[in-house]
C-alpha cells in the first residue's frame, strides 16, 4: 500500500512540476524599476494608437467610471472577472510596473507579482504583440492621469478561483508565441494578420470555446456564441455568415471605419468594437485588415435549408406582425431602404443557422455605432415589452422564410432562452 501511495505522490509531483515548467516558459529576466527618463512624444502617441487598436479602454473602464481605472465586470460561465486598474497610480494601478512587467502581462499572462492572469484578459492573443509595441503601449498608459481605485476581487466559483486550476488550464491551452511573418504573403497581409490575430484579438469572440472556455485554435475565426452575452459572433471564414472574400476591399474598410457598408451593418458587441477601436485605425491599417480578412480561406457553403412548413395560422400571424411592426422601415417585401434600413430579403444575417442575433435585435433593439463616417445612424427600437415570445418566433420565422429566404423557423423556446438570458 505504501508503494502505491508513493507512486501516486510521485505522479502528482511530476504533474505539478510539469505544470509549473509549462507556466514559466519564456519568462526571461524582469527589470523591476520603472523608467527614470520620459519617453518621446512620438512613442507615447504610437502607444495611444496601439491601445486604441487593442480596444483596451472598453474592458478597463467601468460604466460611468474614469478611463482605464478598471472595475468593469466581465461575465463568464465560471463567475465574474473584474478588469484591473491600468492607470499609473502607484498603489492601485500600474505605477510601480516596469516595461518588462507590462510586457510579461501581455506575452505570458502574469501580473507584476507573478500571479497568473485569467484569459478574460486576452493574453492568448496579446502574446503575439511585439516587445516594441508593448513598450509603446506601456509608456502611453504611464502618461495618462493616475486614478486611485483598488482592483475588485474576482467572483469565481471553486476550483476556477484557484491559481492551480488556472495553471492547469494554461498548461493545456496556452503557449507564449510571437508573430511570424508569412514570406509567401504581402506586407499588407502580414500587417493585417498581426492586427487581427494579435492586438485586435478578433478570435476572442469569433471562435467557439470548449467547456473550459478555451478555443481549440487561437487563430480560429469560424464563429461562436459569445459567453453570457447571447450574441453570436459569425464566422469570418464562411460566405453564409460574415466572410468577406467576395467583398470589395473598400466596402470592408468602410464597414470597419463607419459601421455600415452596402452589404452589412455592425450591431451588438461589434458596434462597440467599431466605436472604440476600428474607426480609429489608420487608412493603411484598415486596408491591411481588409486584405487579411478578404484572403481568409472560406469554408464551403452548405446546401440551402428547405423551408419549414408552417400552419396557416402561424403564417398569417407572422405576416400580420411584420406588416404592423416591420414593413414601414424594411419594406413590404423585405427590400429595405438604402442607406437607412437594411434589406431582409437575401440578407445572410437573417438566414444564418444561428438565430441568436435576430432574437436579440427584436427583443433589445439594433443600433449601429455613431462614428465619424456615420454620425447619426438609424436604429431599431426594442420590442421586448410589445411582443410575446410566440410573436417574436412567428415574425422571425416569417422573415426567414419569405422573399426567397429559405431558412428554418425560429422556435418559441429559442426566444424564451434569449429573453431569459440563458
Amino acid at each position: 500500500m505504501s508503494r502505491v501511495l508513493g507512486a501516486i505522490l510521485l505522479g502528482v509531483l511530476a504533474v505539478v512540476a510539469l505544470v509549473l515548467f509549462l507556466n514559466f516558459r519564456g519568462e526571461g529576466r524582469i527589470d523591476d524599476a520603472p523608467p527614470l527618463t520620459p519617453p518621446s512624444g512620438d512613442t507615447v502617441a504610437r502607444g495611444a494608437y496601439l491601445v486604441r487598436a487593442g480596444n483596451c479602454m472598453t474592458c478597463h473602464t467601468d460604466r460611468g467610471g474614469a478611463e482605464f481605472a478598471g472595475g468593469r465586470p466581465i461575465q463568464t460561465p465560471f463567475g465574474t472577472v473584474y478588469a484591473s486598474n491600468i492607470t499609473p497610480h502607484k498603489a492601485t494601478g500600474i505605477g510601480e510596473w516596469s516595461a518588462s512587467h507590462f510586457w510579461r502581462a501581455l506575452h505570458n499572462g502574469r501580473a507584476k507579482d507573478g500571479r497568473l492572469l485569467y484569459p478574460a484578459f486576452p493574453y492568448p492573443n496579446y502574446t503575439l504583440v511585439t516587445r516594441a509595441d508593448a513598450d509603446a503601449m506601456y509608456h502611453y498608459l504611464r502618461s495618462i492621469p493616475p486614478v486611485e481605485r483598488p482592483n475588485m476581487p474576482h467572483q469565481l466559483r471553486w476550483p476556477y478561483s484557484t491559481q492551480t486550476a488556472l495553471a492547469v488550464w494554461r498548461a493545456l491551452y496556452f503557449s507564449p508565441a510571437q508573430h511570424e511573418e508569412n514570406t509567401g504573403q504581402s506586407a499588407e497581409w502580414n500587417r493585417g494578420a498581426y492586427l487581427v490575430r494579435g492586438l485586435g484579438h478578433c478570435n476572442a469572440c469569433h471562435s467557439s470555446r470548449n467547456v473550459l472556455g478555451a478555443s481549440s485554435d487561437m487563430m480560429d475565426l469560424s464563429g461562436g456564441l459569445i459567453p453570457m452575452q447571447n450574441w453570436y459572433a459569425p464566422s469570418l471564414a464562411s460566405p453564409a455568415e460574415a466572410g468577406v472574400a467576395d467583398w470589395d476591399l473598400a466596402d470592408i474598410e468602410r464597414l470597419l471605419r463607419s459601421g455600415v457598408a452596402a452589404r452589412g451593418t455592425v450591431l451588438g458587441p461589434m458596434a462597440e468594437v467599431v466605436l472604440q477601436s476600428t474607426q480609429h485605425l489608420s487608412a493603411s491599417d484598415l486596408r491591411a485588415t481588409a486584405v487579411f480578412l478578404k484572403a481568409l480561406p472560406q469554408s464551403a457553403a452548405g446546401a440551402p435549408t428547405p423551408p419549414v412548413p408552417m400552419t396557416t395560422q402561424l403564417a398569417e400571424r407572422g405576416a400580420k406582425l411584420y406588416e404592423q411592426h416591420c414593413a414601414q422601415c424594411h419594406g413590404p417585401k423585405g427590400e429595405g431602404i438604402a442607406g437607412a434600413y437594411p434589406a431582409l430579403a437575401g440578407n445572410r444575417a437573417v438566414t444564418m443557422p444561428v438565430t441568436a442575433n435576430l432574437v436579440q435585435v427584436v427583443l433589445n433593439g439594433g443600433f449601429a455605432p455613431s462614428t465619424a463616417g456615420n454620425p447619426r445612424p438609424f436604429g431599431m427600437p426594442p420590442y421586448a415589452t410589445f411582443l410575446s415570445d410566440a410573436d417574436v418566433a412567428a415574425v422571425l420565422s416569417h422573415i426567414r422564410g419569405s422573399w426567397g429566404n429559405r431558412a428554418s423557423a425560429v422556435s418559441e423556446l429559442a426566444v424564451s432562452r434569449q429573453r431569459g438570458g440563458s
